[in-house]
């Protein structure tokens, strides 16, 4: 993806290689491919089937969910990256997250967004502050509905498909955030400590790497929690706005095909299937969070029904990002091969 060269801090732009191509084309078919193999040919007629009314609703949201992430990051920026309007910051996000979804885990889309805000004169640094400042609100949203889901499931009825299982891991997820902040608080602490012998497969530079990501995340969440409080709070609704509309588009999928289910029900399995797409190796998850969201699904309603959701929100969560991102990557890419080779970041 668009990554800055570290040798003599010239602006570049890697080699695509057919590679990449293939596992873009992969993601790309595996919805309708799973779609077919839950479904059948009767999820694609129910596909069909799907109300013109509520798609558009679907890509409206879509829409609004894009210009909310570009107005946080108009605030985190404050003016450091000269004068951001409306328009010139969506084109970030969405260049950003094309790159996001066009990778296996997200990859490319730290190290384009670094290089589209060093074109606007803010150095790597402060745009990997700005990024972590990002995660940071996200992760503090998430723990936040992840503490309300286990104490609705626990203390609450809820009627949910395999509530056993559900319960144990939103546990299993809360003990996991109450370990990562843990270790986070003690951080240095622990650095300090020497390699036990059970660690000893981790080669100094995998050690020094693995402290360097730790500290960077530590980092972005102390300076995300010490901004003011007014720019705090603005951040977490746009935050919250965001991520509460970008997860009802599960639910307006299963509507739109016929089912029946629960909001908060599908929220959680969102949450829970793009939590399990991570160590799906295609970008975007793919196949990892099409089988999560239609398992999780099929308890509710028939298979062509859920297949066709899952293919419906599939198109508009992650073909339409692509869709939407790649002209605005590309215009990106075209003004980085034409800068003159002397351009420092």
């Amino acid at each position: 993806m668009l990554t800055p060269r570290t040798a003599d801090t010239h602006r570049a732009l890697p080699q695509w290689r057919p590679l990449h191509g293939l596992m873009i084309v992969t993601a790309l078919i595996t919805p309708l491919a799973v779609t077919l193999w839950l479904g059948g040919t009767e999820a694609l007629a129910a596909v069909k089937r799907f109300p013109l009314d509520v798609l558009a609703l679907m890509i409206v949201i879509a829409f609004l969910c894009w210009n909310l992430n570009a107005a946080r990051l108009r605030l985190m920026l404050d003016g450091r990256a000269g004068h951001l309007g409306q328009r010139g910051a969506l084109g970030i996000e969405l260049a950003s997250k094309f790159a996001l979804c066009a990778t296996p885990g997200g990859s490319g889309g730290p190290p384009t967004l670094l290089v589209l805000l060093s074109q606007r004169g803010l150095p790597a640094a402060k745009g990997a502050a700005v990024f972590l400042l990002d995660q940071g609100c996200d992760l503090l949203f998430f723990l936040c509905m992840l503490t309300g889901l286990v104490a609705f499931s626990l203390l609450g009825e809820a009627q949910w498909p395999h509530q056993a299982l559900i319960q144990m891991a939103l546990v299993a997820l809360v003990l996991l955030a109450a370990g990562v902040t843990l270790v986070m608080g003690y951080l240095p602490r622990l650095l300090r400590y020497p390699a036990s012998p059970g660690s000893r497969w981790l080669s100094g530079y995998r050690r020094r790497w693995l402290a360097r990501r730790l500290l960077k995340c530590r980092y972005g969440l102390q300076a995300t929690l010490q901004l003011p409080i007014t720019t705090l709070l603005a951040m977490l609704m746009l935050t919250t706005a965001h991520w509460l509309l970008r997860y009802s588009l599960l639910y307006l999928a299963v509507l739109g095909a016929g089912g029946n289910a629960d909001w908060l029900w599908t929220f959680l399995t969102q949450m829970l299937a793009m939590a399990a797409s991570q160590f799906s190796f295609l970008p975007g998850g793919a196949g990892a969070a099409e089988l999560g969201v239609g398992g999780l699904l099929l308890p509710l309603m028939a298979r062509e029904q859920a297949a066709a959701a899952v293919l419906v929100w599939r198109l508009v969560s992650y073909h339409l990002y692509l869709a939407a991102g790649a002209p605005y990557f590309l215009l990106s890419a075209y003004r980085l091969v034409r800068r003159p080779s002397t351009a420092r970041l």
